[in-house]
């Protein structure tokens, strides 16, 4: 009897969890069976291997094969374990060396030809096994992606031939190497004439990570000054750009090898489903905010969006996390992202323009606005009015407005100011962090009392105006928040108010 050992990986969300392959050949009639939760995938993965190993030139094994996927509680799905099945029962049956296999982990789906071909989520099981301490051959389409887990050896191998010769020390696989990134410079500020007060909003936001939510009549430029957000945003860390690289591997839209260290900005469109926001499905598959990871999530026309669709955010919005639950699955997305909103302010778009051609009544503005709820509403730090502007103010040959690199300039000193205080921006102070970091004068808290008295607003929203608050000093490089600071954050509350009347 024979028996041999091969780790590799699965994908559960944007994990991957171990999995011993125990190959075990015996006595009796020629037979192979697959145990350990497998799927429909896995179980015919014995049709695959037994092609592979004998287009390799190598002898399938006529006795009986037992293959225990461990865990056994873990469901298993997807073809990634033909490479390790395969090399297992070569290894059983003698025809390799079982030492030759430790200290490796093998990730690929094998062809009826023995050529390994891509996997998903590569990068988490690079990860993964770096922690576990062991090397990974991968096949060559995901050698770029799985290279970019520093500090673990990956080497790639086209066929199971190639991959029994290096083990065997007959030959060498070569190392994987990461694809270079692409130096792709986002949209610039400068493109945005006007909007003092939207860009002012802007910059509060990328400074202190909070979420922003822009009022405007069509055409005013609400759209053009979200996709600017990210390039006035600090460089995300490699640990940061690694987690959002490996979410987009683990989902069926893949990941963008040449702009992975970039921040990511996702703009779904408003027909999108709640699923498709947060994720799910029978197979969980990150959604929509966990593609924006570490990024910008832009929902414009919000009070298009189905209320369902719009609800499920808000839980997501405070832990920066969502849990998707199933009967047979159970899995955690991170889902730290950065929300920026857009709406008209009524049905037809133009309430309160000077123009007076808003067509809409009270009863139609309040039913259009009532589509945001308000526990939703004051998740959102930032709400700004962005005017229609005037023809001369969009002269192609006036002047500019501020670049992006001026702005981010000021952005990165104040995010460095914040983590130095706390290790992380001001959006995401818990509660005593607020009460140590966010302290008025009596004067100034008896202001922010009338102020939150008079607008009605809830003790969640207190205590982002206190946040929004710190934000503005640390741009004014304050070390304590001043009455100004706190007056001008106030003023980002008046859509709040304007929803809490028409709710009444």
């Amino acid at each position: 009897m024979g028996l041999a050992i091969v780790h590799s990986r699965a994908r559960v969300g944007v994990r991957a969890p171990e999995v011993r392959v125990e190959v075990h050949l015996a006595g009796g009639l020629p037979a192979m069976s697959i145990v350990g939760l497998p799927e429909a995938a896995v179980r015919e993965a014995k049709d695959r291997v037994r092609a592979a190993i004998q287009c390799a030139q190598f002898e399938f094994p006529a006795r009986r094969i037992t293959v225990n996927l461990a865990p056994a509680d873990l469901p298993k799905d997807g073809g990634r374990y033909d490479l390790a099945i395969a090399l297992g029962i070569l290894a059983a049956s003698g025809q390799l060396s079982s030492e030759a296999l430790a200290g490796w982990e093998f990730l690929g789906e094998l062809a009826l030809t023995g050529e390994i071909r891509t996997v998903d989520g590569a990068l988490a099981g690079a990860l993964a096994a770096r922690d576990s301490g062991r090397r990974l051959i991968v096949p060559p389409g995901n050698g770029a992606e799985a290279a970019l887990a520093s500090g673990i050896e990956i080497r790639t191998a086209r066929t199971l031939l190639e991959v029994c010769a290096a083990l065997e020390a007959r030959r060498e696989l070569p190392l994987a190497v990461p694809q270079p990134c692409r130096d792709t410079a986002p949209p610039d500020l400068t493109d945005v004439r006007g909007q003092a007060q939207a860009r002012r909003a802007l910059e509060i936001a990328a400074a202190g990570s909070h979420h922003l939510l822009l009022v405007g009549p069509p055409g005013s430029g609400k759209t053009l000054l979200a996709s600017r957000l990210c390039g006035i945003l600090p460089s995300p860390s490699e640990s940061e750009a690694l987690e959002a690289a490996s979410i987009a591997s683990a989902s069926s839209r893949g990941l963008d090898l040449a702009r992975w260290r970039q921040r990511p900005f996702r703009a779904p469109h408003h027909t999108a489903s709640a699923v498709a926001l947060v994720g799910g499905g029978a197979n969980p598959s990150p959604g929509e905010i966990s593609l924006a990871h570490h990024g910008v999530l832009f929902l414009d026309e919000l009070p298009e969006w189905s209320r369902h669709a719009l609800e499920v955010l808000r839980e997501p919005l405070e832990s920066g996390s969502v849990c998707i639950s199933r009967a047979a699955r159970h899995c955690d997305f991170p889902a730290r992202f950065q929300l920026v909103a857009a709406m008209n302010p009524c049905p037809c778009g133009w309430a309160g323009d000077p123009s007076g051609r808003c067509l809409c009544n009270d009863e139609m503005i309040r039913r259009y606005r009532a589509r945001i709820s308000g526990p939703l509403l004051e998740r959102i730090d930032l709400h700004v009015e962005v005017p229609r502007l005037p023809p001369t103010a969009l002269r192609t040959d006036g002047a500019t407005g501020e670049s992006s690199a001026s702005v981010r300039a000021r952005v990165v000193t104040a995010r460095e100011r914040q983590l130095a205080r706390s290790a992380q921006p001001n959006a995401r102070l818990d509660q005593s962090q607020t009460n140590a970091f966010c302290r008025l004068t009596p004067g100034d808290s008896t202001l922010l009392e009338r102020a939150v008295d008079g607008l009605q607003l809830s003790a969640r929203s207190l205590h982002r105006i206190l946040r929004v608050a710190r934000t503005i000093a640390d741009l004014a490089g304050s070390d304590a928040i001043q009455t100004p600071h706190l007056t001008e954050a106030i003023g980002y509350r008046k859509l709040e108010r304007g929803h809490a009347r028409a709710a009444a």
